[in-house]
């Protein structure tokens, strides 16, 4: 149904139209053009003349109107008219792989160290000391302190075991036992300490017994008890800290990572979830993840080595988080430029990935690439020439604004990436398997976009680092979290240290260990004992020396012998001139009563 407007709605809608019309260059035919005639005039009654509607064939434009002479219309000027609002442009449309785009300016790359390990001043002699660099002794005294105090605290709240106060030797130890664990594995814990069983296992019972480590793993502490009590009076205020109970671990694990390995040019930024269900308000549930219920950690790592450069846990809601969300928070927190230096590209996912959050990256000299989400704020989205479903296998397009520039790439679905570091498309092609028409399979290249190239080739620094956690993991279920974290900054110690002899023997041009060989060198360091299961201590202190080193042939023949131990246990006196150096247990040392070898141990322990 037509809508009837009088002469004054009818010229400010003209005057209106008139301003958006296009310029002075076009020809009178196009300025009288009239598509559509939606509205039709009314007059204006005047002092008792009636209305009369005008026919829907009239032209509401003002120069046919003046050319017909059909209305004595009043000279109206347009300066009382309201000004319309500026015309919305149309967005720029996507873009082919045929069209040419530029190649970005990167900021120069400038590190604050040469890449590569940083313990030259240090110069570590075994594998123990790589782990000691994470693992300081002095934070490690701290830890046996603290955990002495709870340990205390429980047997005065009524907890009956056996408790010994534990020293920095007996918790490395422990650490040895955990990491053997992760290479042996049986079905419970009770298995490692077995005899005379198809599960027997030596190592664990020549180093500690089994209620000693249960009691270790009960009451092991990173915190002082007594200060965990009032940070706890603090909760719901702005002074509690939600990770107080691993502090003094967190916080030289994450500075040692940041010290003694300064990391390459590509790094990724991804999340890790560690798993557990104890009772804590920072346990989350992300049920697209292979662990859906655990602690959640966003990981900073080389994307070559998967050296892990820093950490943050997620604790939940942060009071304190900027206008731009948790996504641009974590990003932020994790790069330091004072640390890194600049140049540096940073690889993430469509969590991360904002145009906000790039372009702060690229005021830092940093560049970012990473899929993104096209409900995202700044993303283009409702643009022309867009990849719909029909398009074939290795469709590019692209827009580029400023710095950023957008990729779509259909592979077998959309790919969306966002990059400030690359140009659009430079003729890289993949392999894809592609059904002909007949319904065979076949091998064809396909044109892929580089920014996605180098998204598939960097991204996957987090990724490894898990993948190398996960084959030798001392993670074990426990009801505390603070004992789940200890067990994870065990393995990012344990894995940064063998990426690190990795690192140290390719520059040294020496094949390093494999990864199975480093654990099992680390473990024989941290307890102590050679891979035949003999402790060190032991071997060296059963050295079989001369009872006396007088030169005087007499007295030797006389003085310089004693009664064999072993012998007199079988009612046989034999003297012998030979003793052992540590203990002074004397021993036959001849071809059919050599007793050096075979009964050491249990001379030693008759003594």
């Amino acid at each position: 149904m037509r809508r009837l407007l009088n002469v004054d709605q009818a010229l400010k809608l003209f005057f209106e139209s008139e301003e958006n019309a296009e310029p002075d260059s076009e020809s009178d035919e196009c300025d009288d053009e009239v598509d559509d005639p939606l509205f039709v005039l009314e007059e204006v009654k005047r002092e008792g003349v009636e209305e009369q509607p005008l026919t829907s064939t009239q032209s509401v434009s003002r120069r046919s109107a003046e050319r017909q002479g059909r209305r004595d219309t009043p000279t109206r000027s347009r300066s009382p008219l309201p000004q319309a609002a500026e015309p919305h442009l149309s967005s720029e449309s996507w873009k082919s792989e045929g069209d040419a785009d530029i190649t970005p300016e990167c900021s120069r790359f400038q590190p604050q160290r040469t890449p590569g390990v940083q313990i030259e001043r240090l110069c570590p002699q075994s594998l123990k000391d790589l782990f000691l660099l994470f693992f300081a002794t002095d934070t490690v005294s701290t830890i046996c302190a603290n955990t002495n105090k709870n340990a205390t605290k429980n047997q005065h709240l009524g907890k009956k075991y056996k408790w010994t106060d534990v020293e920095t030797e007996h918790l490395y130890q422990f650490f040895g036992l955990l990491i053997y664990m992760s290479l042996v594995s049986l079905p419970s814990l009770r298995d490692y300490w077995r005899q005379n069983h198809i599960l027997s296992v030596p190592l664990p019972s020549k180093v500690m017994t089994r209620d000693r480590f249960r009691s270790i793993f009960w009451n092991i502490h990173l915190s002082d008890p007594e200060e965990d009590l009032k940070n706890d009076a603090k909760k719901g205020t702005p002074g509690h800290d939600k990770l107080f109970r691993i502090r003094p671990l967190y916080d030289e694990i994450l500075s040692a990572c940041q010290a003694y390995c300064h990391p390459r040019r590509e790094l990724s930024v991804d999340e890790r979830m560690v798993a557990t269900k104890a009772k804590t308000g920072m346990t989350q549930y992300m049920k697209d993840k292979p662990t859906k219920w655990g602690m959640k950690m966003f990981i900073l790592a080389e994307s070559r080595s998967g050296y892990t450069i820093s950490f943050t846990i997620y604790t939940g809601k942060n009071q304190t988080a900027s206008e731009h969300g948790l996504a641009y928070d974590v990003v932020m927190n994790l790069i330091q430029p004072s640390c890194l230096g600049a140049g540096y590209h940073i690889y993430m996912d469509n969590f991360y990935t904002s145009p906000r959050l790039f372009l702060d990256l690229t005021s830092m000299r940093f560049g970012a690439c990473g899929t993104y989400r096209e409900n995202r704020k700044g993303c283009p989205k409702d643009r022309a020439n867009a990849l719909n479903r029909k398009c074939p296998r290795g469709s590019v397009r692209w827009i580029r604004e400023g710095p950023l520039v957008f990729v779509k790439w259909m592979d077998t679905r959309e790919v969306s990436v966002c990059s400030t570091i690359h140009p659009a498309f430079s003729w890289e092609t993949v392999r894809r398997k592609v059904k002909d028409r007949d319904g065979h399979w076949a091998t064809r290249k396909i044109p892929c976009p580089t920014p996605i190239m180098a998204y598939n080739k960097n991204m996957g620094g987090v990724d490894l680092s898990d993948q190398l956690i996960q084959y030798y993991s001392t993670h074990r279920k426990t009801a505390r979290w603070y004992r789940t974290m200890l067990l994870h900054f065990l393995d990012i110690a344990t894995t940064n240290a063998f990426i690190m002899h990795r690192e140290m023997c390719s520059a040294k041009q020496v094949q390093p260990m494999a990864h199975k060989d480093f654990m099992v060198e680390l473990v024989c360091q941290l307890c102590g004992m050679d891979k035949t299961g003999v402790p060190h201590s032991r071997r060296a202190e059963h050295i079989p020396v001369p009872i006396l080193t007088n030169t005087d042939a007499v007295q030797k023949a006389t003085k310089g012998r004693l009664k064999c131990k072993r012998c007199l246990q079988e009612d046989n006196r034999s003297d012998t001139p030979w003793k052992f150096q540590a203990c002074g247990v004397p021993l036959c040392l001849v071809v059919d009563r050599n007793f050096s070898q075979n009964e050491k141990l249990t001379v030693n322990s008759d003594t």
